[in-house]
């Protein structure tokens, strides 16, 4: 879904940015754990998915919050 937050790892920092622009958010953080919660919160704001990715780049964790697309009971 366009719009959805990504915190990745680049230049020695940890980011987050909005899948469709190409520059990260304005805050850079030294920790995943930091970087992890603003990127929560942005994605909680925006009611989209997180997508939180490991130092190698891989998804590690992915989390929805608001518009889940599944129609299961429960």
């Amino acid at each position: 879904m366009k719009g959805d937050v990504e915190t990745y790892h680049e230049n020695g920092q940890w980011q987050n940015k909005i899948e469709g622009s190409s520059a990260p958010e304005k805050s850079t953080f030294d920790t995943k754990e930091a970087a992890v919660t603003g990127g929560r919160d942005l994605a909680r704001e925006r009611k989209v998915e997180h997508f939180i990715r490991n130092l190698d780049g891989k998804i590690g964790e992915r989390n929805t919050y608001g518009h889940d697309p599944r129609n299961i009971p429960g």
